[in-house]
């Protein structure tokens, strides 16, 4: 009778010592997770990292959002996970659980389409680093500004007016990054078709290796003409191209049409105007001939 009684009261707690033994593994396994994740995401701050603590690059915000939306992931589904394996060891049965979570993921997500479509695209956005925090760009040839910041939900940009957009990343079609690297200033110049193009290309050479001179930050290299662009009535269209550093290129443009007209003007180089011939028709008593003015 001892022996019986001393059976019936091991039973339930080697059952209990089993339940907690897998637990523990369930756990450990939890926590080797959350380990590798932590590992990944101190590996790419690592990478990125310039060594400079005053200065936080646009790379190593990236990564520092990109890590913080990997380890909140990574935690919800450990904690998840760990819960559903314990009410399974206490004998719940999960499996309406699961299905119930199922069905409310699917309404979630009919109800909440654009929030997820916004933070998938958000994410991808960060991955593939199309842009960043500082970049000026064109989004679907409606928005142009500066990059403020970037969320996984949306992009917010600064025009030059001083207005700020908000962009769900869901809706971002297409971009046009005006500052990636290196960018160029477009100036077309029109002079009169009585000037010597070669004379003019001199010109324009000498203004360009003086602006390289004056402003090497944003001049990278010097201004090349590319040729005659087009031939009109009144005269002909002179392209050049000057390479400039990300988003200087509009400044440039500016400062370079203005020592172009004062090189032209010492250079007695005259850009056309608009001339008009006016036919006038003769007296038909008189008999005076048409004239031409």
């Amino acid at each position: 009778m001892i022996a019986a009684a001393l059976t019936l009261q091991t039973l339930p707690v080697q059952g209990l010592w089993d339940k907690a033994q897998k637990l523990g593994l369930v756990l450990i396994t939890c926590l080797a997770l959350l380990w590798g994740v932590s590992l990944v995401v101190r590996a790419v701050r690592r990478a990125v990292d310039d060594g400079n603590d005053e200065v936080t690059s646009d790379a190593e915000r990236r990564a520092e959002t990109l890590g913080s939306v990997l380890t909140n992931a990574a935690r919800v589904a450990v904690v998840a996970f760990f819960l559903l394996m314990t009410l399974q060891e206490f004998g719940v049965n999960i499996g309406p659980l699961v299905a119930g979570a199922g069905v409310a993921g699917v309404a979630l997500g009919f109800g909440a389409q654009s929030l997820v479509k916004d933070v998938i695209s958000g994410f991808f956005l960060l991955m593939e680093n199309q842009f960043g925090v500082g970049d000026i760009i064109n989004v679907d040839d409606s928005h142009v500004g500066t990059v403020e910041r970037m969320t996984l939900r949306i992009t917010q940009l600064r025009d030059a007016e001083g207005r700020a957009h908000f962009i769900p990343n869901g809706s971002i079609a297409r971009v046009v990054v005006l500052s990636k690297d290196f960018a160029r200033a477009l100036v077309d110049v029109e002079v009169d078709l009585a000037t010597d193009p070669d004379r003019a290309f001199d010109v324009l050479r000498e203004v360009g290796r003086t602006l390289h001179r004056d402003r090497p930050n944003q001049v990278l290299e010097a201004l090349e003409v590319k040729g005659i662009e087009t031939l009109g009535p009144n005269g002909f269209i002179i392209r050049t191209l000057t390479k400039t550093a990300p988003g200087a290129q509009w400044d440039v443009a500016r400062e370079l049409r203005r020592r172009i007209l004062l090189a032209f003007r010492g250079a007695g180089i005259q850009i056309p105007y608009s001339q008009q011939v006016v036919h006038h028709r003769g007296d038909p008593l008189t008999g005076q001939p048409d004239t031409e003015a």
